[in-house]
């Protein structure tokens, strides 16, 4: 089919809840996309920091062939081999103890935040399930992650919410304190506010939060949704910040481009979702979880370290362009946000760069780069070209 016929069906059959932007896609390899029509664009999105090891990975391709053809689905009341070595893999290498699969981002933190409620039942009783979540933050797009993100953007249409959640301001200790009470669990936050616009908290705050967590004895929280897997630099943003959270969530990049999701537990909390609390019909797909474990392969220590390196370059090569709309950079690894300058938009800015072949993704009111984390030295610098030619 050609761009036009897609984007065609595409409107007469799919519900029109996404902003697109005008380009279909066909296939692609390591970080460039192509359209039906053979027109290549630079990716600094990876679907929204999913598709980590790029396109046309082949020992991932493999794996999944592989599983697919032995077994593509069976229900959890039986076992099989991928997940169970991939949960392995994931408590090793984190420090955590335990491992609950799932689907997608949403659905990990509404785990997350069931086993926080649970674990305060299981040993205070009823009245003490508030959970306190940032200012700014984004967690999912269910009704009670709803309720959890602190932007107001997001809540309009959807009431009633579900109770029990309150808001506090990043790296304001004194809020956090303000907002909680003796009916608090748990503190959930972003390491990196993503769709918040790529806020890294601070270091020594997110120290402090965990102390009076330990001291409270509420659940600390850390959604990893799009920090973890590699995209900051460390296999999740956690470790770079010398915390051991109580559960921590994961997703998007997790398998690859698959969908899969999961919440880590430490060992304080590991046996909290017992059999019947909680379940999902295709968490622990093992067509996912062996994709899952070629990500795990390559995100190697050293692979890791180039994750870091390559986020330099990109955000030191950004400021040197010194280009109009642009203000400072941040961010953390391959997870990159851009200050946008008065006088002009985010969308602007994308709607432009794409049409020159560049895909970038925006967040709040900045832009945000997600690129494959094998991105090539030649693909970054095509994509700084694009950026200079189109906004110098």
């Amino acid at each position: 089919m050609t761009s036009q016929e897609i984007k065609a069906l595409t409107g007469q059959y799919i519900m029109n809840t996404y902003g697109r932007f005008p380009v279909a896609i066909d296939h692609g390899q390591g970080a460039t996309l192509y359209d039906p029509e053979g027109n290549a664009y630079i990716d600094f999105t990876s679907g929204i920091g999913v598709s980590d090891l790029g396109y046309g990975c082949q020992p991932w391709v493999d794996a999944i062939a592989k599983q697919a053809g032995k077994i593509g689905h069976t229900s959890n009341l039986f076992y099989t081999e991928p997940p169970a070595r991939l949960a392995e893999i994931l408590c090793k290498r984190t420090g955590m103890s335990s491992v609950f699969f799932a689907n997608g981002g949403g659905e990990a933190n509404e785990g997350m935040i069931k086993l926080a409620r649970k674990y305060s039942f299981d040993k205070y009783g009823r009245g003490r399930a508030a959970i306190v979540t940032l200012n700014n933050s984004f967690h999912g797009r269910t009704i009670t992650t709803l309720t959890a993100t602190g932007q107001d953007v997001f809540h309009n249409y959807f009431f009633p919410f579900t109770e029990g959640f309150r808001y506090a301001d990043a790296n304001d200790l004194a809020s956090l304190e303000a907002a909680a009470g003796d009916d608090v669990c748990a503190v959930m936050m972003e390491l990196v506010q993503g769709e918040g616009g790529v806020l890294p908290l601070d270091r020594d705050y997110v120290k402090a939060v965990a102390r009076l967590c330990a001291e409270k004895d509420w659940l600390l929280l850390v959604d990893e949704v799009q920090t973890g897997v590699g995209r900051t630099g460390s296999l999740f943003a956690f470790q770079q910040y010398g915390i051991l959270p109580d559960v921590a969530s994961f997703a998007k990049g997790i398998a690859g481009g698959l969908p899969m999701s999961g919440i880590l537990a430490n060992e304080k909390c590991r046996d909290v979702l017992g059999p019947g609390t909680h379940a999902t019909t295709f968490g622990a797909n093992p067509v996912c979880a062996a994709a899952g474990l070629v990500v795990q392969e390559t995100l190697t220590d050293a692979f890791l370290e180039d994750v870091r390196a390559k986020g330099t370059y990109l955000r030191n090569q950004i400021e040197a362009l010194d280009l109009p709309c642009f203000g400072a950079t941040r961010g953390m690894g391959l997870m990159i946000g851009i200050q946008v300058k008065d006088g002009w938009t985010n969308k602007e800015i994308a709607s432009k760069l794409i049409e020159n072949g560049l895909l970038v993704l925006t967040a709040g009111p900045s832009m945000r780069l997600l690129p494959p984390l094998v991105i090539s030295q030649e693909e970054m610098d095509q994509g700084l070209e694009i950026l200079k030619k189109t906004l110098s």
